[in-house]
């Protein structure tokens, strides 16, 4: 009986380790596993901060890039911008000197205009005294200048070149060979002529059917008949002005033309 209630016992004591055994294990099963549960957890909070690293760092980078950017930008816009204000500070001095000018524009109008008006004086006194050479021509010329001084549509500037212009048409009249036709009034009568002269010192007439030759006397003013030996002469003359001929020696007769006072 006593041999019975032994092994019950001894048995109840095995069940009892094993139960034990069996608690432990479980517990550390559940303690395994919530080890790799943590560790898990600080893996993935590992990863998610180095994601959030590697984030901020490539942020910081942008804004490295985008600061070197704007760094580089700032300083050509320096540049660029000194340069823009050397341009201002040039037109600058250009305004000022051209409104130094518009200022004195009045003050020197009031000395060129007064001038213009006794060049033109000065050009229809030396028309009038001058041989006639293109005489109607250059009255015109003349009277042209006078009425575009009175239109304000004509600045003062183109005025003043229109005299000048008028004054080296004169001065040409004075140099080369030239012939032109034209009708020359003698004893009454018109007469169509090849008109020659050799700047101002000679001006001479023939007609066109060359029988007849006339010189302007600047002294008198008046137009003389030429001997008819100065016929054939002034025929070659009159071909040379007109590069129909040679240049050559001719003999012609010659008055000199009296300086305009």
């Amino acid at each position: 009986m006593t041999k019975v209630i032994n092994k019950s016992k001894i048995a109840a004591a095995v069940i009892g380790m094993f139960a034990i055994a069996g608690s432990a294990t479980a517990t550390a099963q559940t303690d395994l596993r919530t080890l790799q549960n943590e560790e898990a957890r600080v893996h993935e909070a590992d990863r998610q901060s180095q994601d959030k690293v590697d984030s901020l760092f490539e942020q910081s980078q942008d804004l490295l890039y985008d600061y070197r950017a704007v760094v580089d930008e700032y300083e050509n816009l320096k540049v660029y911008n000194d340069h823009v204000q050397t341009l201002v500070d040039d037109q600058k001095r250009s305004i000022e000197s051209l409104q130094r000018q518009v200022n004195t524009i009045d003050e020197t109008k009031q000395g060129v205009v007064p001038l213009m008006y006794k060049m033109i004086d000065a050009l229809d006194q030396f028309v009038e005294l001058d041989i006639p050479i293109h005489k109607e021509r250059r009255q015109e010329r003349v009277e042209r200048l006078r009425e575009i001084m009175t239109r304000s549509d004509v600045t003062t500037s183109e005025q003043y070149r229109q005299i000048i212009e008028a004054y080296q048409s004169e001065m040409d009249y004075g140099s080369g060979l030239i012939a032109y036709q034209g009708t020359l009034q003698f004893e009454g009568q018109d007469i169509a002529v090849d008109y020659f002269h050799l700047g101002r010192v000679a001006f001479l007439a023939q007609s066109m059917d060359l029988r007849n030759a006339w010189i302007f006397n600047n002294e008198t003013k008046e137009w003389e008949s030429l001997d008819d030996e100065f016929l054939s002469p002034l025929t070659t003359a009159i071909r040379m002005a007109r590069k129909q001929t040679a240049n050559d020696l001719v003999k012609l007769p010659i008055f000199a033309a009296e300086s305009a006072e």
